[in-house]
C-alpha cells in the first residue's frame, strides 16, 4: 500500500517533485565540484612540491649560508699562444650552489633520531664553462706617397683583425646518493631512455640527464659529457614528472665531491619518517639535537607557494566552500517549503485519509517518504551533473601558475647560490615559476558525501512537510468539501 501510494503521488505531482529535485541537484552539484576542484588544487600543490622534493621525502635538512660571507668570484686564465692556432680552449668552475655544506656524518646523525626510517645526503653544484678561441690580429705596414720612396717599408702600421670570442655556459650538476635509489630529488623524475644508476656505481663517471636539458644539447645515452676535464656517460634520460627538474645533469654523489672540492660534504639530506604522523615531531628531534640546521618540511614549503595556483586553492577551500554549503543549506530550505507548502494544498486529502483510519503517523511515513525519494532523485541528478562540471574542468585543463621561492632559496631558504642562480632543486634560489594543469578528480568519497546530501536533503523536506501533516484533523477535509 506504501509502495503503491507513494508511486501514484508522485506521478501526480510530477512537475511539483522535480522542482524539489532541481534545487537539490543544484546544491549538490556544486558540493561535487568544488569538492573535486579542492581535491585538483591540492594534486597540482603535490605537483609543484615534488620539484623540490623527491617522492618519498617527508622533510630535508640545511644549513643557510651565511649573509655575510663574500661571494666567490669565479677566475678564468687561458694560456696566450705565440703561434697561430685555431685550437678551442674551454675552463670549468664548478661551485657549490644554495646552502652551507654539512658533514657526511651529518647524514649519518639525522638517521639516528627518532621517527626517522631513512636519510640520505646530496650535494648540489653549479657549473660555469667557458669556452672559445683567440685569434691572432695580421699587421698591415702603411705605404707613403708616390715614387721610388713608396716602394720602401714604411714603418708606420696597424694590426688588422683577431681579438677572442667565448662562450659563457651555466648549468647545473646534482650529486645523488646512488646505495639509496628510493630517496632523493631523482626519484621525482622518470627514466625515458636509458636506465638509471646502479647501486655499484658510488664513483663511477656515468651521468643521468634530464630530459630538456638533453634535447638542448642533442645528447642521447651513449654520449659524453665534459665537467672540468671527466668525462661522463650518458645512461639514461629522466623526464621530471613535477613539470621541473631539479639538475640538468645527475652524478654520483662522490663524483661531484671530487669535482667541488667537497670531500664528504653534502648540502641537502632527504629524510623520511617512520610514520606520516610523527613527521613534526621528527622535525623538533632534528632541530633540537643537530643545533644550526633548518629542517623544511613539505608543509613548510606549501606556504611558499604563490601565483594563481595558491590564489585558485584560497578561493576553492574558502569562497567555494562556503558558496555551496550556503547553496546547499538555500535549497534544503526551498525543498521543505515546497514539500510544506504541497502538504498544505493536499488538506482535503489528508484528512480524508485520516477519517478512513490512517493514523498520523502513516500520514506523516507516507510525506517523509515521497520527499526522501524526492532527495534521492535529485541527488542522482546532481551527481550527474557534478560529474558533467567536474569532466569540463578537467577536460579545459586550465593553466594555473605556481611561483616558489623567492628569496627562501628553496626548503629551508639562506643562502646565495653561485651565478646563474635560480636553478632548480635543492639550490634553488631566485623565484621559479611552473605551470600545472588543473583536473577536478571525483573519488568515492566525494561520491558517497552527494548520497548522503540526498538523503539529508530528503529527510528536511520530509520534516518540513511532515510536522504539517501531523497536525491535519479529519474536520480540516469538511470544511475543503465544496
Amino acid at each position: 500500500m506504501f509502495i503503491t501510494y507513494l508511486r501514484r503521488e508522485l506521478r501526480r505531482r510530477r512537475k511539483a517533485a522535480l522542482v524539489v529535485a532541481s534545487g537539490l541537484a543544484l546544491g549538490i552539484a556544486l558540493v561535487i565540484v568544488v569538492t573535486s576542484v579542492s581535491s585538483g588544487m591540492s594534486k597540482a600543490q603535490d605537483k609543484v612540491l615534488q620539484s623540490l622534493y623527491g617522492l618519498g621525502t617527508d622533510m630535508t635538512v640545511t644549513k643557510a649560508a651565511e649573509a655575510t660571507a663574500a661571494a666567490e668570484r669565479p677566475r678564468f686564465r687561458f694560456d696566450a699562444r705565440n703561434e697561430d692556432s685555431e685550437e678551442e680552449q674551454s675552463s670549468d668552475r664548478v661551485m657549490v650552489q644554495g646552502f652551507q655544506t654539512l658533514a657526511s656524518s651529518t647524514v649519518d646523525e639525522v638517521g639516528e633520531q627518532s621517527g626517522v626510517a631513512d636519510a640520505v645526503g646530496g650535494l648540489s653544484l653549479q657549473v660555469l664553462k667557458v669556452s672559445g678561441q683567440f685569434t691572432r690580429g695580421q699587421f698591415q705596414q702603411d705605404g707613403q706617397g708616390g715614387g721610388p720612396e713608396a716602394a720602401q717599408p714604411s714603418p708606420q702600421g696597424r694590426v688588422q683583425g683577431g681579438g677572442a670570442d667565448f662562450d659563457v655556459n651555466s648549468y647545473t650538476v646534482y650529486g645523488t646518493d646512488v646505495t639509496e635509489p628510493a630517496l632523493g630529488p631523482l626519484t621525482s623524475s622518470e627514466i625515458t631512455s636509458g636506465r638509471t644508476f646502479r647501486t655499484t656505481e658510488t664513483d663511477a663517471e656515468v651521468a643521468v640527464a634530464d630530459s630538456a636539458y638533453a634535447k638542448e644539447k642533442k645528447l642521447e645515452t651513449g654520449d659524453t659529457v665534459t665537467v672540468k676535464g671527466t668525462k661522463y656517460e650518458i645512461v639514461g634520460i629522466a623526464t621530471a614528472t613535477s613539470g621541473d627538474a631539479a639538475a640538468n645533469l645527475y652524478i654520483p654523489l662522490r663524483q661531484a665531491q671530487t669535482l667541488a672540492d667537497a670531500e664528504d660534504k653534502v648540502t641537502t639530506i632527504y629524510v623520511k619518517a617512520t610514520d606520516s604522523q610523527r613527521i613534526d615531531g621528527v622535525k623538533s628531534e632534528i632541530r633540537k639535537n643537530i643545533p644550526g640546521t633548518t629542517v623544511t618540511t613539505s608543509a613548510d614549503l606549501a606556504d611558499t607557494v604563490s601565483g594563481s595556483l595558491s590564489t585558485a586553492s584560497s578561493l576553492a577551500s574558502g569562497v567555494g566552500r562556503w558558496l555551496s554549503a550556503t547553496v546547499l543549506v538555500a535549497a534544503f530550505l526551498v525543498a521543505g517549503l515546497l514539500t510544506s507548502s504541497a502538504v498544505s494544498r493536499r488538506v482535503r486529502e489528508f484528512g480524508t485519509l485520516k477519517a478512513l483510519g490512517w493514523t498520523s503517523g502513516r500520514v506523516t511515513r507516507q510525506v517523509v517518504g515521497e520527499a526522501v525519494v524526492n532527495g534521492l532523485v535529485g541527488g542522482a541528478l546532481g551527481i550527474a551533473l557534478g560529474l558533467a562540471g567536474a569532466y569540463a574542468v578537467t577536460a579545459a585543463g586550465p593553466t594555473l601558475q605556481a611561483q616558489l621561492g623567492g628569496g627562501t632559496g628553496g626548503p629551508g631558504g639562506g643562502g646565495a647560490g653561485g651565478p646563474g642562480g635560480g636553478a632548480g632543486g635543492p639550490g634553488r634560489q631566485a623565484a621559479q615559476t611552473l605551470e600545472v594543469a588543473l583536473s577536478a578528480p571525483v573519488n568515492l568519497t566525494t561520491l558517497v558525501l552527494a548520497v548522503g546530501l540526498a538523503v539529508a536533503g530528503g529527510l528536511v523536506a520530509g520534516a518540513f512537510g511532515a510536522r504539517r501533516a501531523s497536525r491535519l484533523r479529519p474536520a480540516d477535509a469538511l470544511r475543503r468539501v465544496e
